[in-house]
């Protein structure tokens, strides 16, 4: 189940006494459309799910077809008590919840708390993909029932995620120490990190060189653009590149090509053309969010989740301005692909509008095509019109900058595509000393049309990615001079780490999760340790223990085939294609096998490290020993990272404290003497740097603090969340430089 609760602020009583009850999820969302709806209706938040299954016991009978118990969250009793009431006095019941299966789930829930579902006229559900007075209004005259393969698609997971994250996390708890945990698309997810990890530790580079020049056209010492790089490429009449693998080759090349004549013996030139981009699934959007932006996935879909909501843009009412954000279709609306290619044609010239619409098939696996893309819900809300009010203090950062990718994505899309000449120079040079005869190359690219890049050009992953260069005018025969010549030496690299966007992107491609579960899912991962991100993930030891044991005792559950099946299954449940009890008897039964023998087998991992601190414990009541303890304290991992304690802590001896990491910076504070230490939050287990002295001393900073100081005023320097060296008293920053995959791979 995807995190959606919010906590309950609802205090006062719902009076919906002959109006008309709608129940929506979030707080913002409900203001949004009750202000669209007036005042014929009352419209209230559930704040995400009124009921789950019990955190305490399994919560599902696996003897009686997996029948759930679900149960009343506490801290949403008043409220569903509140919501009842209304209901009795209602006209009608909405239900409004989010177009998805979860959302599905929670109408459902709500309807079966309520004791709703028995009544003559049980509640109505309806559906809108964007927070406009349209959209709501279409939806209302147009309610359905509860769609119950939704629902028992959604049912299904999660019962299969708390069979697999009740049972493997109290078994990791035991054999290595509480507060871990495992999960049906966790696990995989955490298993690709590892194994992009041990790719990178195994990688054994392979040498290569190449022979680099610059030339310039003869006698043209003045003209603009009159250079070019070229590169050797082979020996002349060899169509095939000759990769040079030695030092001794490339020093021989690069001597004899050193004072050789240079001729342009061939130019080629061909036609390159180039579509632009589907409009943004949530997949595409946390991507781009993150290479263009430097957003996380949690901050992009914090972010969307605002704009959809509704915001005040300056209308009669506040408005959602993009659809949902949670969605793995590229597909839009007829009426939104009309008023784009109109706004093109009114604002760009006539080559830039396509003579059709284009379509674009979505490739992830299980879309929902039903769903539409994320766009904004008129493309006449243009950025420079909403920059204002998506600006002003008091909203987060980032809101202005999210909506003009959601806006540019969906105008390009419909755009004309780019058109350029790609072109190859194949130059001879003659060698000075002997007959031969090598061929180098330059490339190139000259942009012709530039169609939908006159607003939107997609990121790229690739570090790698040479620049192209913008070739001189050259002719067939033409003589060139060499400017320089240099044998340079390189190493293949290793794959790089993921980013969060890199890691969403495979998990998409493997079919792991979906597009609600892809931000929460390596959230958790950091959150329980299993992997640091500092730009990229890295996996923790305890991520790389957790993986191996997983994969020796439950290796369906690290299986990325068998994961993409099983949300298949899900979708084809999801569908009516298949009964929701028998997909997960087929993941059960198997798993059950599998952790009977985990169970059995699986030997305590004792992660103790010694170190030269003595237990000076004089006993207690929950203490065996008599006197001063004297026994050694020892380093060890636990739920919200480590801590020290008596090695014979907890049988004999409660003697623990914290084990705090020394960052080596003192205390910015005046006389405190103290030192930055590194902790850790005991609700989500997140760092955050305070002082040794604590509590006599209350600093704290949640970035890294950096050793040298401010140059500009002497304050203390932290590293940011923009790889920034940033002051914590002025205005000065500076950009870190970029850690090198061949660092990474040391």
């Amino acid at each position: 189940m995807t995190t959606r609760r919010r906590r309950n602020t609802q205090t006062t009583p719902i009076d919906a006494t002959g109006k008309k009850l709608v129940i929506v999820e979030s707080p913002a969302k409900a203001r949004t459309v009750g202000r669209i709806l007036g005042a014929d209706y009352v419209v209230i938040a559930s704040q995400g799910h009124i009921r789950d299954l019990p955190k305490s016991r399994l919560g599902v009978d696996v003897d009686n077809n997996f029948e759930p118990t679900y149960v009343v969250m506490r801290d949403q009793r008043t409220l569903l008590t509140q919501i009842k009431q209304a209901g009795e006095n209602a006209r009608e019941i909405f239900l409004a919840t989010d177009p998805d299966r979860e959302g599905e789930a929670i109408a459902w829930h709500l309807q079966e708390s309520a004791g709703w579902g028995g009544l003559d006229t049980p509640p109505k559900r309806v559906v809108f993909h964007e927070i406009t007075r349209e959209a709501i209004e279409e939806a209302f005259q147009h309610p359905r029932e509860i769609d119950m393969q939704l629902v028992n698609a959604q049912q299904a997971r999660r019962i299969l995620d708390r069979i697999v994250g009740f049972q493997t996390s109290s078994l990791l708890g035991r054999i290595i120490y509480r507060g871990l945990s495992a999960g049906r698309v966790q696990s995989p997810s955490l298993g690709l990190v590892v194994e992009r990890e041990r790719a990178i530790e195994s990688f054994i580079p392979k040498e290569s060189w190449t022979i680099d020049s610059i030339l310039q056209k003869t006698d043209s010492f003045d003209t603009p653009n009159n250079q070019l790089a070229a590169t050797w490429h082979s020996v002349k009449g060899e169509s095939r590149r000759t990769v040079i693998e030695t030092e001794d080759d490339a020093r021989r090349y690069e001597s004899e090509s050193t004072g050789a004549t240079f001729q342009v013996a061939e130019i080629n030139t061909r036609p390159v053309s180039r579509r632009p981009s589907a409009p943004f699934t949530t997949s595409t959007l946390q991507q781009e969010a993150s290479r263009k932006l430097g957003f996380d996935t949690r901050r992009t879909m914090s972010l969307a989740q605002q704009l959809y909501e509704g915001l005040d843009i300056g209308e009669d009412e506040p408005i959602g301005i993009i659809t949902y954000m949670r969605t793995d279709s590229t597909q839009i609306a007829d009426s939104a692909v009309t008023e784009t290619r109109e706004y093109i044609q009114e604002h760009y010239s006539e080559d830039h509008l396509p003579d059709n619409p284009r379509t674009y098939s979505t490739t992830a696996r299980g879309a929902q095509e039903a769903h539409e893309a994320i766009r904004p819900t008129s493309v006449k809300r243009t950025p420079d019109s909403l920059q204002d009010y998506l600006s002003i203090e008091g909203l987060p950062s980032g809101l202005f900058q999210l909506y003009k990718l959601i806006w540019d994505r969906l105008v390009a899309s419909q755009m004309e595509d780019a058109r350029s000449e790609a072109t190859t120079i194949s130059i001879d040079a003659r060698c000075k000393n002997s007959a031969d005869v090598y061929t180098f190359r330059a490339t190139g690219s000259v942009l012709i049309f530039p169609g939908f890049r006159s607003i939107y050009m997609e990121g790229d992953d690739n570090e790698e990615t040479e620049e192209i260069q913008n070739l001189p005018i050259l002719s067939q025969g033409e003589a060139l001079d060499c400017l320089s010549i240099a044998a340079n030496q390189h190493f293949t690299k290793p794959p790089p780490r993921f980013t969060d966007a890199a890691l969403v992107k495979d998990m998409e491609e493997h079919g792991i999760g979906r597009p609600s579960t892809y931000s929460s899912t390596i959230e958790t991962l950091r959150e329980r340790g299993y992997v640091e991100r500092d730009r990229r993930l890295t996996p923790t030891q305890i991520g790389l223990l957790v993986t191996d044991k997983l994969s020796e005792y439950f290796a369906d559950m690290v299986d990325l085939e068998f994961t993409s099946k099983m949300e298949e299954g899900l979708d084809s449940v999801s569908l009516g294609d298949q009964e929701w009890v028998s997909l997960v008897r087929e993941f059960y039964d198997p798993f059950q096998t599998a952790l009977e023998y985990a169970n059995a087998n699986m030997p305590r991992v004792n992660l103790d490290e010694p170190t030269d601190e003595i237990c000076d414990c004089t006993g207690g009541d929950q203490c065996t020993h008599t006197g001063i303890c004297d026994s050694s304290m020892v380093t060890r991992q636990g739920r919200f990272g480590p801590y020290i304690a008596c090695n014979r802590y907890p049988a004999e001896c409660q003697n623990t404290h914290s084990a705090l990491e020394r960052t080596g910076v003192p205390c910015p504070k005046p006389d405190c003497g103290g030192e930055i230490v590194e902790r850790r939050s005991r609700r989500r287990g997140r760092p955050f740097f305070g002082c040794s002295k604590w509590p006599d001393c209350d600093f704290l900073e949640n970035n890294r603090p950096m050793p040298a100081p401010c140059p500009e005023c002497g304050s203390l320097m932290v590293h940011n969340r923009q790889n920034k060296a940033a002051c914590t008293s002025c205005s000065w920053e500076e950009r870190i430089p970029d850690i090198s995959d061949e660092d990474i791979s040391d």
